[in-house]
């Protein structure tokens, strides 16, 4: 007899894996997670390695990861690519620096508007406006 974690619903598998059941759906359409064969009459039963390997997926997504990064993440997921992983890490942790530089520019330009828009109480022209207008 398979244990509860080896013949999971999709509906259970779903909640084990802490996703909903159209994000399974999504990753089985994305071709990130295979899609058990149903039995004849039967439902498709889902197991522990469906659980681990989505929580795989959601970990790497909530660093950043994309769809298509997780699908060569998990080519490598047998642990023995370690260099092609740091690879791939090494690239994203770039991609983190560039959007940190980027949101700091943002957040200085904003904070000189804001400042701006502070400073000129009375005038009939808003500086955050104007600075939006200009381009």
């Amino acid at each position: 007899m398979r244990s509860g974690l080896e013949s999971l619903t999709i509906g259970a598998f779903a909640k084990a894996a802490g996703v909903n059941v159209e994000t399974i759906r999504f990753y089985q359409r994305k071709g990130l997670l295979p899609e058990p064969d149903k039995p004849a009459g039967g439902i498709r039963r889902y197991g522990e390695t469906d659980v681990v390997r989505v929580r795989f997926m959601k970990s790497a997504q909530r660093l950043g990861f994309s769809l298509e990064e997780i699908g060569e993440l998990l080519r490598l997921e047998d642990g023995t690519h370690c260099e092609e992983a740091s690879s791939l890490a090494e690239r994203k942790l770039n991609d983190v620096r560039a959007k940190l530089a980027d949101l700091r520019r943002m957040e200085a330009v904003l904070s000189e508007l804001v400042g701006a828009c502070h400073a000129s109480q009375g005038n009939v022209s808003c500086p955050l406006i104007a600075a939006l207008q200009a381009g």
